[in-house]
């Protein structure tokens, strides 16, 4: 009797559960198609087109490994490594801490919290051509920076130099985004209990005993977060060098995805540019595979 009883009741449950699923999973399916059209089948179809000579107009030829072989024997891709790997580097020493520095100034601010986000976040809505428009200004020899230079009886400095073009170049991206950053870091840091920073008081810890032992160990995934997702995004970096440098000069600031971008659109040689984008998609997903399980490490520890 009682498997009689029960068993009603079960389907029932059962049922509600699977309309609750259905519903849920037809509102996700416009999301996952427009994922799938628009990511997923460029990767693959991408994959695919590195295996062959592509030739919209003759048709594609199948190739093999041919463009890998030529890829991996141009020896501007090296120089390309090798500028995209010191671009990473440098903007995580000199840029990476930026929006945490903002986010603590900010977060102890009395007054005009508001307004310091929105002028921090500004950089970040301004268009492609008004922002690289006006950091050539900047760097032109007799533009503000090098008139200010001299004013006060310094010489100018060459921004477009083969020495500084680089850093140049991170001083241009670390203004334009590290606004929003910054914002996400002033949210991770609202969540910080206050009861942490009143026990640190009371404990005798000034300023800068509360960043360091309260604030950064609180903001710890957070920073590793970010880490990771600048670093994806400074391995794929090339607008600022394409519109801004050319590349140059004398390849100096030619990095992995410029290289791409010319091998497809100037050299219109799909094969090997889907051929690096191939290479760039299994290191990505290395990467990031690697960076996960370290980080579970962490927090098992």
């Amino acid at each position: 009797m009682e498997l009689q009883l029960e068993t009603p009741v079960a389907k029932r449950k059962m049922a509600r559960k699977t309309r609750v699923y259905a519903t849920g999973t037809l509102f996700l399916l416009p999301a996952f198609a427009v994922f799938l059209i628009f990511l997923w089948v460029p990767i693959f179809k991408g994959i695919s087109y590195s295996f062959y000579n592509v030739d919209f107009v003759s048709g594609n030829t199948f190739v093999g490994w041919d463009n890998y072989k030529e890829v991996l024997s141009n020896p501007d891709l090296y120089t390309a490594i090798k500028n995209t790997l010191v671009y990473m580097g440098l903007a995580v020493v000199i840029g990476f801490w930026v929006p945490i520095a903002m986010a603590i100034s900010v977060s102890v601010l009395k007054r005009f919290q508001s307004v310091a986000r929105i002028i921090g976040y500004l950089p970040s809505i301004i268009p492609a051509i008004v922002l690289y428009g006006m950091w050539q200004w900047f760097y032109d020899p007799v533009g503000p920076i090098n008139s200010f230079l001299n004013f006060i009886g310094l010489p100018s400095f060459d921004f477009y130099s083969k020495e500084h073009a680089v850093f140049s170049l991170i001083i241009l991206e670390t203004w334009q985004n590290f606004g929003s950053a910054t914002l996400i870091y002033i949210a991770g840091l609202a969540a910080i209990p206050k009861d942490l920073y009143e026990a640190a008081e009371l404990d005798g810890a000034g300023v800068w005993a509360r960043i360091r032992y309260v604030t950064l160990p609180s903001l710890k995934g957070l920073i590793l977060l970010l880490l990771v997702l600048q670093l994806i995004a400074t391995s794929q970096a090339f607008q600022s060098q394409l519109l801004m440098f050319g590349g140059g000069p004398d390849n100096a600031t030619l990095t992995y995805l410029l290289l791409t971008t010319r091998e497809a659109f100037t050299y219109i040689n799909f094969g090997n540019a889907s051929a690096m984008g191939s290479l760039m998609f299994a290191f990505l997903v290395i990467f990031t595979v690697v960076t996960l399980k370290l980080r579970r490490g962490g927090d098992e520890t």
